[in-house]
C-alpha cells in the first residue's frame, strides 16, 4: 500500500480532543504519526490540505443501501460510492431489502458484495423480527455471528410491547441494540407529512408529533425494565428529546440519532423552496416530493431543538438515513410518493450551515459523525486518528460553496430537496483503510 502524507490541514479528532494545524502520515494502511510538521519522503503521496479540515472518515450509523432486491433504487457499489464521496468511511446498511436482513444468508451476501465492489466499510443490521414483519424474533444470536451491529425493522416499526420487550432482553445478552424507528401506526396511519399550518394549507393529512413520542416513551420505559440498550432512529420532535434527556439521567440505556435533513429543514420545504407563508399564494413548486420523508419534516421549533440537542449532549449521533428512491417514486402525487431523502452526498454540506451560523461548534459536529458513532459500535479502530487505527480520513473545505445537482450524485437515488441550493463545505478527498477512494471530484 502507497504511502500518504497529508501536511498543512487543520487536524480535528474528538476521540483525542485533538484539533491542531500540522502533517498526517499513513504507512500500510494505518496512521502512523501526526506532528506539526513531517519532512516528505521519498515514495510517499502528498496531498496538501493546506486551508482543509482532516477528520477521521465519518461513520453512518443509519443508511439504506437497497442491495439485495432494489437494486434499481441504489446498489452496495453505488451507494458506497456516493459515501466516499460525502466523507463517509464506514456505513450501516438497514435490513429493509428484498429478502430482508433477517436471515445469515443474505447478512453475508452483504458483506461479499461490500467486499468485492463496495468503496467504504459496510456493516449490516439484521432484523429484529423474521421479515419485518412484527410477528417472531429474528435468530438474533445467528445474526450477530454473521457480524451484524444491532437489530432494526427500520421502516416497519415494532409495533407489538411484547415482541420489542423480548428482543430488548435478547439484543441485551448479545450486546447490541435494538434500533427502533419510533412511530405509532395507528397515529401515523394515513399521514403524509407534519401535522400543522402546513398540511391545513396544502390540504394533506398530517401525523402528529404524539406519533413518535408515545412510542418513544414505551421504548424506554422497555428499555428500563430489560436493561437493553434502546436506540431511537432519526428523532425529530422536541418532546422526544425531553423524553430522551429524563431518561440519560434516570441511567437507561437510551441512544439517539437526528438526520441532517431534520436538522435543517421544516415542514415549509413541502411548500416549495425553503420555506413558504400561510398568506401567500402557493408557488409551482408547493407539493414537493423531494420534502416527502418519514419521520416527516417537523415545524420550526423541533427543529431548532434538534440543534440543542445536539449542544447538550442528549444527541448522540447525527446519521443520514439516506433513502434513495427510483425517479417514478417521486414523480407522482404527494400521497403516491415514496418516503426519503437522498442524503449522504449533501450530509456534510447541511451540518456545516450548522457550524457556519454559530449553532454548533466544528469539532462537536466531527464528534457526532465520528467518535460518537464508534462509541456506540464499540470500535476504537474508526472513528478516530490515533496511531495505529485505521487510516480512514475525510479531507474537506468547510467554507467551499457549490451548488447541489442531483443529477450529479453518484447515487442512483437523485431524490433531494436540495437540488439547486447553495451548501457551504465540500469533501475534497476521502481515505479508506490507507487508500484514496475519492479525490479530485472522482469516486475510486
Amino acid at each position: 500500500m502507497e504511502k500518504i502524507l497529508i501536511k498543512g490541514g487543520r487536524i480535528v479528532d474528538p476521540a483525542q480532543s485533538m484539533d491542531m494545524v500540522g502533517d498526517l502520515f499513513i504507512s500500510e494502511g494505518r496512521i502512523s504519526g501526526i506532528e506539526r510538521s513531517i519532512p516528505s519522503s521519498n515514495g510517499a503521496r502528498v496531498i496538501n490540505a493546506s486551508g482543509m479540515v482532516v477528520s477521521p472518515g465519518f461513520i453512518d450509523l443509519h443508511c439504506h443501501l437497497r442491495d439485495p432486491g432494489l437494486e434499481y433504487k441504489e446498489t452496495i457499489a453505488s451507494g458506497t460510492r456516493a459515501a466516499a464521496k460525502g466523507g463517509f468511511t464506514t456505513v450501516c446498511a438497514m435490513p429493509n431489502t428484498e429478502p430482508t436482513m433477517h436471515t445469515r444468508a443474505t447478512v453475508e451476501y452483504v458483506l461479499e458484495k461490500a467486499r468485492t465492489g463496495g468503496a467504504v466499510r459496510v456493516l449490516p443490521i439484521g432484523c429484529v423480527t423474521k421479515g419485518s414483519l412484527g410477528k417472531e424474533l429474528s435468530e438474533m444470536a445467528e445474526l450477530a455471528e454473521a457480524g451484524c451491529i444491532g437489530f432494526s425493522d427500520d421502516g416497519h416499526p415494532v409495533a407489538d410491547s411484547n415482541i420489542m420487550r423480548q428482543a430488548l432482553s435478547y439484543a441485551s445478552g448479545l450486546g447490541l441494540p435494538i434500533i427502533n424507528h419510533c412511530e405509532t401506526p395507528d397515529l401515523f396511519r394515513g399521514g403524509h407529512m407534519n401535522e400543522g399550518w402546513v398540511s391545513n394549507r396544502l390540504g394533506l393529512q398530517g401525523a402528529p408529533n404524539s406519533a413518535e413520542e408515545t412510542m418513544v416513551a414505551r421504548d424506554i420505559s422497555l428499555a428500563q425494565l430489560t436493561g437493553g440498550h434502546i436506540h431511537l432512529a432519526h428523532i425529530s420532535t422536541s418532546g422526544t428529546l425531553d423524553m430522551v434527556r429524563r431518561a440519560k439521567d434516570a441511567g437507561v440505556r437510551a441512544t439517539c440519532e437526528v438526520t441532517p435533513h431534520h436538522l435543517t429543514l421544516t415542514d415549509e420545504t413541502v411548500m416549495g423552496g425553503q420555506g413558504g407563508s400561510p398568506f401567500e399564494p402557493l408557488s409551482e413548486d408547493a407539493y414537493d416530493t423531494y420534502a416527502k420523508v418519514n419521520p416527516p419534516l417537523r415545524a420550526r421549533p423541533d427543529m431548532n431543538a434538534m440543534a440543542e440537542g445536539l449542544t447538550d449532549g442528549t444527541i448522540d449521533i447525527i446519521a443520514t438515513d439516506h433513502a434513495p428512491h427510483g425517479r417514478v417514486e417521486k414523480l407522482c402525487t404527494f400521497e403516491d410518493a415514496a418516503m426519503g431523502i437522498s442524503v449522504l452526498e449533501t450530509a456534510l454540506g447541511s451540518v456545516m450551515s450548522l457550524v457556519h451560523d454559530g449553532h454548533i461548534g466544528l469539532p462537536l459536529a466531527i464528534e457526532k459523525l465520528t467518535a460518537s458513532p464508534a462509541n456506540l459500535l464499540g470500535r476504537s479502530d474508526i472513528g478516530t486518528l490515533r496511531t495505529g487505527s485505521e487510516a480512514d480520513i475525510a479531507i474537506f473545505d468547510p467554507d467551499a460553496e457549490w451548488t447541489v445537482d442531483t443529477e450529479a450524485f453518484v447515487s442512483k437515488g437523485k431524490n433531494s430537496p436540495l437540488h439547486g441550493v447553495t451548501l457551504r463545505g465540500r469533501v475534497v478527498v476521502t481515505v479508506v483503510g490507507g487508500e484514496v477512494v475519492y479525490g479530485n471530484g472522482r469516486s475510486a
